[in-house]
């Protein structure tokens, strides 16, 4: 089993170039299967869900090839299935997306339930609604869930939850319905905008996306294209985070700074210096963090991805703090690790009362999901010894080389494999 070791209090100082965004690149690579010709993705995360979705396009017949570590050719022209099985996509929840890929090109589409990290119920029924509305039939059985249409019509799709993967998801597969479709209270993420850009480029025709209602008029046929992935809002944010509680000094590159707004401001209410030049940000940290107050919201809101690294930094800022998780009501799970390593947390119902203190110790912890795991590397950098942490699985699904690029700013991290 792997673990990464971390011996705690080193300053963190220098910079740090931030990979394409996760939540992106696992919708965009779906979606290029919409495309009847070749798309050449540039800027992806070299991280496992991007691997994994390669690997259940190449099962359906998709010729994949990686141009270099972070280019992918994908050309789906022939494809031999529409059916995904459980084993290729069982780790990962944004396998859905190939539903609405498939389902809007080829009017079939069968894959299992999605997977991934487990912190709320997340029901997919959006998704399927939507489907619905443009015309599928849905059946679920045995894990599977299997659309077939025999045509997509555009209609007027109300969400009624800002649910980022039923937008996505709703919009990839209306780009192929008759006529035109309207998703109301649609979300309005980095990500969501990224994936309408990218179909835009195939020659789709969406208006609307990063606003409340996207307006999708369909089309008979997407070409193929080029398309470069945006900057990660959730790893520049971890960094930027780690630079805080270690009282570092810290440059993040390659991103987009608007995307950063929501912890930008937390950070400078906590007494952090931060600094936005072109597509960086430098954050300087402080030995006398203030408590602040928290909430998740959608866009532009403070994200639920950052919600447990942030719970890290609240836990040494000096006063009490409230953490409020408006988006999934189980991503409180990483608290009793971070107890471990001495942080005095309360929860009550969605929201988690931390009472900061200087420091924190290190100790043996598990991650419980992705970003749990990047809240106990975040506390780890922080407390006094050495903490090993468990479970790095999920770490490698979301974060490319994690460890190489913070022992490059000064970290003293390393992964470890222990014979059970």
């Amino acid at each position: 089993m792997e673990y990464i070791t971390i011996k705690g209090g080193k300053k963190l100082v220098g910079s740090v170039d931030i990979s394409g965004a996760k939540n992106a690149a696992v919708a965009i690579v779906p979606a290029a299967i919409a495309a009847q010709g070749v798309c050449i993705i540039e800027n992806l995360p070299a991280i496992k869900d991007v691997n994994v979705l390669v690997g259940a396009l190449r099962n359906l017949g998709i010729d994949c090839q990686f141009i270099d570590t972070h280019t992918l050719k994908i050309d789906s022209q022939n494809i031999k299935s529409c059916a995904i099985t459980y084993d290729q996509v069982k780790d990962m929840r944004a396998s859905y997306y190939l539903l609405g890929a498939l389902l809007g090109r080829f009017k079939h589409a069968q894959v299992p339930l999605p997977g991934g990290c487990n912190f709320g119920l997340r029901p997919i029924d959006l998704h399927m609604k939507g489907f619905e509305a443009l015309g599928a039939k849905i059946n679920i059985e045995h894990g599977m869930v299997t659309a077939t249409a025999e045509k997509l019509t555009g209609t007027n799709i109300y969400l009624d939850i800002s649910s980022v993967g039923a937008t996505i998801n709703i919009m990839i597969a209306a780009v192929y319905a008759e006529g035109v479709t309207h998703i109301e209270n649609a979300a309005k993420e980095p990500h969501v905008v990224d994936t309408a850009n990218f179909l835009n480029k195939l020659g789709a025709k969406i208006k609307g996306a990063g606003t409340d209602i996207i307006r999708i008029t369909g089309v008979e046929r997407l070409h193929g294209g080029e398309y470069s992935i945006i900057p990660d809002q959730i790893e520049a944010g971890t960094y930027m985070i780690a630079a805080a509680i270690t009282n570092g000094d810290v440059q993040v590159n390659h991103i987009i700074p608007k995307h950063m707004d929501s912890l930008s401001a937390k950070l400078t209410e906590m007494g952090c210096k931060v600094i936005e030049n072109g597509d960086t940000i430098r954050v300087i940290g402080t030995e006398n963090l203030q408590a602040c107050n928290v909430k998740t919201m959608f866009y532009p809101g403070f994200p639920t991805d950052l919600h447990p690294q942030m719970s890290a930094l609240l836990s040494v800022a000096n006063g009490t703090s409230l953490m409020t998780e408006a988006v999934f009501e189980h991503r409180f799970q990483y608290v009793k690790e971070l107890l471990r390593l001495g942080a005095n947390i309360k929860v009550e119902g969605r929201v988690a009362i931390i009472e900061g203190k200087n420091t924190l110790s290190g100790a043996q912890v598990t991650s419980t999901d992705l970003r749990a795991g990047a809240a106990l590397i975040v506390a780890g950098l922080a407390a006094h010894g050495t903490t090993s942490i468990g479970n790095v699985k999920y770490l490698d699904r979301g974060y490319e080389r994690f460890e190489e690029k913070l022992t490059a700013i000064g970290a003293d991290i390393s992964r470890v494999h222990i014979d059970e």
